[in-house]
């Protein structure tokens, strides 16, 4: 059940940063902090940092940074009003989800949401974005 869960954790952090890559963003280095709260889950989980590199090219086409693991997923009615997006999303694996979410954009950061509703329960992951600077290279 862990690993199930933790696939989920790591597939939704995966369409928030696509997702942030579809908006009016500069390329870039950018920090992004996930926090998920699950009623079941006895414990709060820490907040999770990760840092990526978005391309001009993912700008562009947003569909080229999602991993394979990502396949199974699909984003619809996805709206931008002003500095703010919406979309809903339905994943069929490794597990069934689906949810909505919204972020609203300032200058080089990003605040949003996301409710999903799982096989393990419904889980609201809230999200945050800041550009560090340019991507460096390796």
């Amino acid at each position: 059940m862990k690993a199930q869960f933790l696939s989920v954790l790591v597939l939704c952090s995966v369409v928030v940063a696509t997702l942030a890559a579809q908006n009016p963003m500069r390329p870039g280095s950018w920090e992004v902090t996930t926090q998920i709260e699950m009623a079941a889950m006895p414990v709060k989980m820490p907040p999770i940092k990760a840092t990526q590199c978005v391309t001009p090219a993912q700008l562009k086409d947003p569909a080229s940074a999602l991993p394979s693991a990502a396949p199974n997923c699909k984003v619809s009615d996805y709206k931008t009003s002003g500095n703010t997006v919406s979309w809903k999303m339905a994943c069929s694996a490794p597990q069934n989800m689906t949810g909505s979410g919204e972020m609203t954009f300032v200058g080089d950061t990003y605040n949003g949401t996301i409710k999903a509703n799982t096989t393990q329960g419904e889980m609201t992951i809230k999200t945050s974005g800041k550009r560090l600077g340019d991507c460096t290279t390796p």
